[in-house]
């Protein structure tokens, strides 16, 4: 499915997708990139294994965490995980690049992921994110869903890799994306 736009309108409709291709796939592992909680709240009690990630404390401005204490407990008390930690393809690389300018192979990486829309690079990035911090199988078929901005408009299907070995991850299908933007 290709929507017409990016952004926050199409998050039900993605979630809808991602669910209804988990099925088919027998897929129970979802990687939802979710900076306040909302969007991986939607696939809660729905027959799989959500695991959120978030932006890093600070993404926004120094030492603010976008997810509230509250939601943190909530999806503690539902033994949904919650990873925030330095994103794969950003991190102190991109420090570098602001400070001293030149090239950084990771942000190449990043750039070329966005060839194919923000939030394809946010679904592989996620992937290898949860699967470096064992809240996913390793080699095995999940779901990542992401977004441009807020709210999600991208799911995959794909069998992340560790970051050590970030290029043979595998994109098996795109569920849905933007056309534009």
């Amino acid at each position: 499915m290709y929507w017409e736009n990016s952004g926050r309108e199409n998050t039900a409709a993605t979630v809808e997708a991602a669910l209804a291709r988990a099925r088919k796939l027998n897929i129970d592992h979802i990687v939802v990139a979710s900076n306040t909680g909302e969007t991986a709240k939607l696939f809660l009690d729905q027959g799989v294994k959500p695991v959120c990630v978030t932006h890093h404390v600070g993404f926004r401005q120094p030492g603010h965490d976008e997810m509230s204490a509250e939601t943190r407990e909530f999806f503690r008390e539902k033994g949904i995980p919650v990873l925030t930690t330095s994103h794969l393809l950003s991190g102190i690389g991109r420090a570098i690049t602001q400070e001293h300018g030149g090239l950084d192979l990771v942000q190449m990486v990043a750039h070329t992921l966005r060839m194919l829309g923000q939030g394809t690079k946010v679904c592989v990035e996620v992937a290898a994110m949860a699967l470096d911090a064992g809240l996913v199988p390793h080699g095995k078929e999940i779901i990542a869903v992401g977004g441009t901005s807020r709210g999600a408009d991208t799911a995959l299907v794909l069998t992340p890799a560790h970051s050590r070995q970030f290029f043979d991850t595998k994109i098996h299908e795109i569920i849905c994306k933007p056309r534009l933007g």
